[in-house]
């Protein structure tokens, strides 16, 4: 049992180690910076009142000579709609229209409908987004090949440990990301920074199929296009010039039931490829977990314990950390250790949650 963490614990370390490397931190500076074709950007909204004025504000720092804002209302039960239209009365650049349909997948397709664009960017209305951030979304573009283009999203920065556990998941996230854009392979994109062509939604019907999942207007739309295109047509941007900030969930019940949410689309997913990752993240953590028993080995199974779990913190401080680092954020020591510990059970918990349990979503659920 020894022998087997201690051979574990290497190969975590070689695999972080291996997928850091294509984390890339530099946009590719052979682009054409002038480019700047026609681009619609779309945010479903459903009561975010409270939310309002941070992404107003964001909306209009952004700088961009050739785009049209469609700002959707999923069905609000507060007065989001008519904040929003009153906010931005008289602005010939944002529109505040009513989805027909209810759901997030349904607000999104009646966007693209109404989209003039031919690039579709997709975000959420409690995101904060930088001056430049549409520009460096569509400079992919100029490769004819690309029809999708996934970017960073980090949670804000805030004091207490949850919100740190929450950037190093993000980061998890993010790495896992990218290493699989980079494999032709993508299994995982945000749609809080989400860049397509419009012909491309058009061409894979948009969400035809997976309209009844609560969740997933993200990975099912990327897994389709890739499916349509081939793995190459996706392209993943690990630098902080487009980063999304958005907000941390305020609470650990609410961060849990958020991930469950996400996690529960795994079985939706049509592919070896997605499910096997699945399994293989939850048998990692149940690996992780079970290296407590070496504590009943005494003194040499102690000594076991401590060195794999150090590996463990030194794996992830390497690996997340680079992401961090890119993306401007600084975890503390402290945070990586109470994360590595915490990470495991947290992990196996969402599992759980996603195999079977009831998903809900501002006052619907599966």
């Amino acid at each position: 049992m020894l022998s087997f963490y201690l051979i574990w614990s290497s190969s975590y370390f070689t695999a972080l180690w291996w997928m850091s490397r294509f984390w890339l931190q530099k946009p590719n500076s052979s682009l054409n910076q002038a480019f700047f074709p026609k681009v619609t950007l779309i945010i479903p909204f459903r009561n975010e009142v409270l939310n309002i004025p941070t992404l107003s504000e964001s909306l209009s720092r952004l700088r961009y000579p050739n785009l049209q804002v469609l700002l959707i209302d999923d069905h609000s039960e507060d007065l989001s709609f008519q904040y929003l239209e009153k906010w931005f009365e008289g602005n010939d650049t944002v529109e505040v229209l009513s989805s027909s349909l209810p759901g997030k997948k349904a607000a999104v397709e009646f966007g693209v409908k109404r989209a003039s664009g031919e690039i579709i960017l997709c975000s959420d209305a409690d995101c904060i987004f930088p001056e430049l951030w549409v520009q460096g979304m569509v400079l992919p573009f100029q490769n004819p090949e690309i029809q999708l283009v996934a970017g960073p999203v980090m949670v804000e920065e805030r004091r207490g440990f949850l919100p740190a556990f929450q950037s190093l998941d993000w980061a998890s996230i993010l790495l896992m990301s990218a290493y699989s854009f980079a494999g032709k392979k993508p299994l995982m994109c945000s749609a809080a920074n989400l860049a397509y062509r419009k012909t491309a939604f058009q061409k894979v019907q948009g969400y035809e199929g997976n309209r009844q999942f609560l969740s997933g207007d993200d990975e099912f739309l990327m897994k389709k296009i890739a499916h349509q295109f081939g793995g190459v047509s996706c392209h993943y941007l690990s630098s902080s010039d487009p980063l999304v900030v958005t907000k941390a969930e305020a609470s650990w019940s609410d961060f849990i039931a958020q991930r469950v949410r996400w996690a529960s689309k795994w079985r939706a997913h049509a592919s070896v490829s997605h499910g096997l990752s699945a399994a293989a993240t939850f048998l990692t953590q149940v690996i992780w977990v079970g290296s407590f028993y070496l504590i009943s080995l005494g003194g040499k199974g102690l000594l076991g314990i401590v060195f794999v779990w150090l590996v463990k913190i030194g794996s992830e401080r390497l690996g997340l950390g680079k992401v961090l680092k890119t993306l401007g954020r600084s975890p503390s020591p402290l945070s990586f250790l109470k994360t590595s510990f915490v990470h495991p059970f947290y992990v196996l918990r969402v599992g759980i949650g996603a195999l079977g349990g009831k998903i809900s979503w501002k006052g619907r659920s599966n």
